[in-house]
């Protein structure tokens, strides 16, 4: 009888636990909805209302957009405001930059995967890990060393492409570029070659899975209002996520253990070419703060920048060239005038070595195609702040101390008012100026963020999409394989393709290896 009674009680309180809070929402929501105080942006449902839209959630909010710039979701103890203004993004990222930061929210969501890395904190640690890239993004040593390692792995990158194509091979361009970036990524950053494109293996397979999945898992949890409970219980999709993490942190742990090992065998800790080298001497200064486990930190949120931004940016521009014949033609014939090269009289690595930065800035229609890829496919498909006192968004919209500002990147680059009326449509030619490329506001085009925290690796991402891609189309043609389907995005903080991005390469002319 006790037992029944305890289980009885139990079931009660937990029962009360789960609706409680909810009760307290629809209550809260009702409320505010109908009072329909106009000082603050028009309700249209709550936090968790978007998970019936969550297959398709930058759509939703994109037809939101169109109807309304700014509106608002209701959550247990704030709103959250989306929008679509600029006005109101330069007033966040940049007027009032220091009333806004990263919030309590969105750090309890982000940390298991995130940590204490630059994405996901404020304050000093912030500073200090944006001091230390800053510096390392602006050396010559690192550019001209990502250079030479973005040229190697696009040499691979061809040469696997090639293989595909002799045997007229439907393939995944989605997995070869995210296997191509994270070569990349783990080379420059972390001076360790993973070797994905050549198959290094499960265990990397496994990690990039195990990323990948995390990346989305975590985003579960905004529109999830149990996720803790399940966290507690160990339950369902936080089971998982648990699962992921742990493959996560054995592969990034083992890396730092076997890079400061290597470093303190050769007693070599100046000069490094690689970003954790450098954090690593960091570290020998200040041992306390500088933990293995911050430093899991900083590699995981470099990792995302490298890896996911990149590699998806330049999925959806082979998608969109593919959609358009006479726009990859053009970007095409762009890359062989410029390199000024024959492909039948050079070797890979010749043409490769041919693309110096010189050659690069030339290719203006290939950087206005990749920005225009941005443009409606951006990296970060939404991103924000939340409040840190009261205030009033240039458009006119108060917000309470607590409240988070979310600024619609995907959205944006869909509203006629910002890009007129051909917004939907891709048109390179609109950042050209007699052939010359012209940028835009960062608070209108918000790709790469804005104000005080904007994308440090901004030249670095541009300068790796057009070495890869334009390799790729000096060499091939492309075109969706007969079976691609629907192409969509999974919905995560990164736009991955989802389920990849199977396309048919056809070779343009002879090709030599060597």
């Amino acid at each position: 009888m006790d037992v029944l009674y305890s289980i009885f009680i139990t079931v009660l309180t937990l029962t009360l636990v789960l609706l409680i809070p909810v009760a307290a929402l629809v209550l809260k929501f009702f409320i505010e909805k109908f009072i329909r105080n106009k000082k603050y942006p028009p309700v249209v449902g709550t936090v968790f209302h978007e998970l019936f839209y969550l297959d398709r959630l930058y759509d939703y909010q994109t037809e939101l957009a169109k109807r309304q710039p700014t509106v608002r979701f209701l959550g247990p103890d704030q709103s959250e405001i989306y929008t679509t203004d600029s006005r109101n993004v330069e007033h966040i990222l940049k007027t009032n930059f220091y009333k806004y930061s990263i919030g309590k929210i969105n750090q309890d969501i982000v940390t298991d995967l995130f940590g204490e890395g630059i994405f996901a904190v404020d304050g000093e640690k912030w500073r200090q890990q944006r001091k230390l890239a800053s510096f390392e993004f602006s050396t010559r040593v690192l550019r001209d060393f990502s250079c030479t390692v973005f040229r190697r792995n696009a040499a691979k990158l061809v040469a696997k492409v090639g293989e595909l194509s002799q045997a007229s091979q439907v393939f995944d361009i989605h997995e070869l570029l995210m296997r191509c970036t994270l070569d990349s990524i783990f080379k420059v950053g972390f001076g360790v070659d993973l070797n994905c494109l050549e198959g290094s293996g499960d265990k990397v397979t496994k990690f990039i899975r195990a990323f990948d999945d995390a990346n989305e898992l975590i985003y579960w949890r905004y529109v999830d209002p149990f996720w803790k409970l399940k966290r507690y219980l160990n339950i369902g999709c936080e089971a998982s996520l648990k699962q992921n993490i742990k493959v996560i942190y054995h592969f990034v742990d083992e890396l730092i253990k076997t890079k400061r090992k290597l470093l303190e065998l050769r007693n070599d800790f100046n000069d490094k070419e690689d970003i954790l080298s450098r954090f690593l001497v960091e570290s020998r200064k200040d041992p306390e703060k500088m933990t293995d486990q911050y430093l899991r930190d900083i590699i995981l949120n470099f990792m995302i920048a490298g890896k996911d931004a990149t590699a998806n940016t330049l999925s959806w521009f082979f998608y969109m060239l593919c959609e358009n014949p006479l726009i990859q033609e053009r970007v095409a014939e762009q890359v062989k005038d410029v390199t000024g090269n024959q492909c039948s009289e050079n070797s890979i690595d010749d043409f490769m070595a041919s693309i110096t930065d010189e050659i690069l800035e030339k290719m203006h229609y290939l950087h206005a195609t990749l920005t225009e890829t941005l443009r409606l496919y951006p990296a970060v498909p939404l991103d924000g702040r939340c409040a840190d006192a009261d205030d009033i968004l240039p458009d006119g919209s108060q917000v309470k101390k607590g409240d988070g500002v979310y600024y619609m990147s995907y959205a944006m680059g869909r509203m006629p008012y910002i890009w007129g009326e051909d917004a939907e449509d891709f048109r390179p030619e609109r950042w050209l100026k007699n052939g010359i490329f012209q940028p835009e506001s960062p608070y209108k085009f918000v790709a790469f963020h804005a104000g005080p925290r904007t994308c440090l690796g901004k030249d670095f991402a541009y300068r790796q999409m057009k070495i890869l891609s334009a390799a790729l189309l000096y060499y091939y043609k492309f075109r969706l394989g007969d079976d691609a389907g629907r192409v969509t995005y999974r919905t995560m903080f990164t736009l991955h393709i989802k389920g990849g991005l199977h396309i048919q390469a056809i070779t343009r002319t002879g090709l030599r290896k060597t």
